[in-house]
């Protein structure tokens, strides 16, 4: 026993630090935790080396931990299957997402929240862009790894599913600016939710296509404009927007007959273009108004 322990042991129990072992277990398990991470990193890396070298069937679990440096056990400790070795960070996301759905404002709209929650997937695959691409062109050969790919996507879709319907379902809670009302509340959450991952998933297969080259959240930001506009054209006139401020109306505010015309001007046609003109503020409010006409008389012409 050294002279520091005994000093701390001879302290009367309500005097010692409370901080320290708690902080020493808390950083152990940080490395425990990222020990594990790597493992799985270095065993699932194995696994699409030798699937790209000698072909999916060709490879057994006793090669991929050989190649990895593990015994057999060892490779069963983090996956059930070979195939589960190619999709190392997807139970890591799932909890994430499902921890971004349980925290997120209900205020917020739903279909926004789900919208982030696809989006921490998307960052998945893109934070390893080479990665991701040679894992998309071996699941496009094997058939059980794009049933497991399925299988892997599925999970993220009920999780949706499942946040709408309780978000529907705890009506006192919602806004009332985007109940949706009558018998459709659970068709819309499975649509809705269907329709995300949809669109994530042709998203990052054209990206993948590409060779992870391109703005892919931009591109995943665009499908989430259509599907707000295709299912959701009531709500976004009151519902908030995480990062914006509440549209008139939101709050059961009158709404002013410019603030009217300002919304139905951007919600009158979802075919139409949308119009930017520049003015002083200390222009005449004619002289403002004319030159609105003539742009859109402008923007008309064949």
């Amino acid at each position: 026993m050294d002279r520091a322990q005994s000093s701390t042991e001879a302290l009367p129990l309500e005097q010692q630090d409370p901080v320290r072992p708690a902080t020493e277990a808390g950083a152990g398990n940080r490395r425990a935790a990222a020990q594990r991470q790597q493992m799985r990193q270095d065993l699932a890396t194995a696994a699409m080396e030798l699937f790209a070298a000698q072909g999916y069937e060709e490879t057994t679990v006793d090669q991929i931990a050989a190649a990895a440096g593990v015994a057999r056990r060892t490779f069963f400790r983090y996956f059930r299957s070979k195939e589960e070795a190619i999709f190392p960070d997807h139970d890591d996301t799932l909890v994430r997402v499902a921890d971004l759905l349980a925290s997120s404002d209900y205020e917020e709209h739903p279909l926004d929240v789900v919208c982030r929650g696809i989006k921490e997937v998307l960052r998945m695959y893109a934070s390893t862009p080479g990665v991701s691409v040679a894992r998309y062109q071996l699941i496009r050969q094997v058939p059980a790894l794009r049933e497991r790919e399925i299988a892997v996507v599925s999970r993220y879709e009920r999780l949706f599913t499942r946040y709408l319907l309780g978000r529907f379902d705890a009506a006192e809670e919602i806004p009332p600016v985007w109940q949706r009302g009558g018998d459709d509340d659970s068709m819309l959450a499975e649509v809705s939710a269907a329709a995300v991952v949809a669109a994530h998933n042709h998203v990052l297969r054209r990206w993948l296509r590409a060779g992870g080259f391109g703005d892919v959240e931009a591109q995943l930001e665009h499908s989430f404009d259509v599907i707000r506009g295709t299912f959701w054209a009531t709500a976004p006139t009151g519902a908030r927007r995480r990062g914006t401020t509440v549209a008139p109306g939101a709050t059961g505010d009158t709404v002013t007959p410019m603030e009217a015309s300002a919304i139905s001007a951007l919600s009158a046609s979802p075919g139409g273009e949308v119009l930017i003109t520049v003015a002083r503020t200390d222009a005449p409010l004619d002289l403002v108004v004319d030159s609105i006409r003539a742009a859109l008389a402008g923007a008309q012409r064949p």
